[in-house]
């Protein structure tokens, strides 16, 4: 019974992040990440879909004193309206750049997301300097050479279907390809 309930348990942790997974994209700077919760826009979904067949690197520049700004390589569709920002707000500007705000303003934005739970600090430090290299990517996935084991006593990796696999004897690389929780991460095992 207690391994029937185990697994009901686990799978619906895993139906809960790989929803939860389908609106974010993370966005990484100098080796560092944060997700993005995605806006429920058109220009948001349209911004999922290019990241998610190729991770793209915008260069962004300090504007003002409360913003990073870059030109993305495509335009997004606008919904623009007249908007007031706090730090952590991610906005789509005259159809393809991209404004990640650490500090407030008020313009015509069409919303793309918000870098959720970090404080105002941890994002003016996060985007640190006059120009970064900022990398949008998907975040459903990653590969399991993305995975690091230096300091893990145990890996504890289980299936979907909340099967724990034994690892004893065995590393990442022998698991055939597939989607794997990996010491509580979600992770895409391909071969």
């Amino acid at each position: 019974m207690f391994m029937r309930r185990l697994t009901l348990f686990l799978i619906t942790i895993a139906s809960i992040i790989m929803v939860n997974a389908q609106n974010k994209i993370v966005l990484t700077v100098n080796g560092k990440s944060m997700n993005i919760t995605l806006a429920d826009t058109e220009a948001a979904h349209k911004l999922k879909s290019f990241v998610e067949e190729s991770p793209v690197t915008v260069r962004m520049n300090d504007y003002g004193g409360f913003e990073k700004v870059g030109e993305l390589p495509w335009s997004l569709p606008t919904s623009n309206r007249q908007l007031s920002t706090v730090p952590g707000d991610v906005m789509l500007y005259q159809g393809n750049n991209i404004v990640i705000f650490y500090g407030t303003n008020s313009w015509s934005y069409t919303p793309l997301g918000r870098i959720e739970g970090v404080t105002s600090d941890e994002i003016r430090s996060f985007l640190a300097g006059s120009h970064l290299d900022a990398i949008l990517s998907a975040d459903n996935q990653s590969v399991v050479s993305d995975v690091k084991t230096e300091g893990i006593e145990e890996l504890s990796v289980y299936t979907l279907q909340g099967v724990k696999l034994d690892m004893r004897g065995r590393t990442l690389a022998d698991l055939p390809s597939g989607l794997y929780i990996i010491n509580g991460k979600k992770h895409l095992i391909k071969k």
